[in-house]
């Protein structure tokens, strides 16, 4: 049950009513944000929904765990007045991610199915949700993410990650998450 009041019509996306009933004004930049982070940003798709996953196992949102980019990437960004045709979706030259790499991220990996940069993003986004001081002085870390990724996109990076510790988190945390949206079936 929503922590704030939603009419039964948008049981079946609070978020919509929440954001432009409550915050229209910061509910259409959160959006905008959004839809820039999946549209535009210069991580591979692998990369983006390895980041993504560890920031949802972490938010606990349940709607953001069950997502799965290939699959309800398209479908979100046309509701939300996106662009499919641009999107990491659109653009990846990768097979779409199967069950088998978000259970890697899941579970630490243990079979090596993650790509040096995957495993990197994953560990950045886990310490960006869960301790982002620890990042503080930790100057091994900083080479290995020089060395594996362009400042450029560090950058973008960052700023995807905080979208998603954001917005995920507001879900999670007003319960807008515990309605089973039809694209997102597989919530966790």
């Amino acid at each position: 049950m929503p922590r704030v009041f939603v009419p039964a019509e948008f049981e079946h996306d609070p978020s919509a009513y929440v954001w432009t009933k409550y915050a229209p004004e910061i509910g259409a930049a959160a959006a905008g944000y959004s839809r820039a982070v999946y549209e535009r940003s210069l991580l591979s798709l692998r990369e983006m929904e390895a980041a993504r996953i560890r920031t949802a196992d972490i938010n606990g949102c349940k709607l953001c765990k069950g997502m799965r980019a290939a699959r309800d990437l398209p479908g979100h960004l046309e509701r939300s007045g996106g662009d499919p045709s641009i999107a990491v979706t659109a653009r990846s030259t990768q097979p779409a991610p199967g069950e088998d790499f978000y259970e890697a991220i899941y579970n630490g990996d243990p079979d090596g199915r993650l790509s040096e940069r995957e495993k990197l993003i994953v560990e950045y986004a886990d310490r960006f949700g869960n301790a982002p001081q620890s990042m503080d002085g930790d100057e091994d870390f900083w080479a290995r993410m020089h060395a594996a990724f362009s400042d450029a996109e560090i950058v973008d990076a960052t700023f995807s990650i905080g979208s998603w510790v954001a917005l995920g988190r507001l879900t999670h945390i007003l319960d807008l998450d515990g309605v089973c949206m039809p694209t997102f079936a597989n919530a966790n």
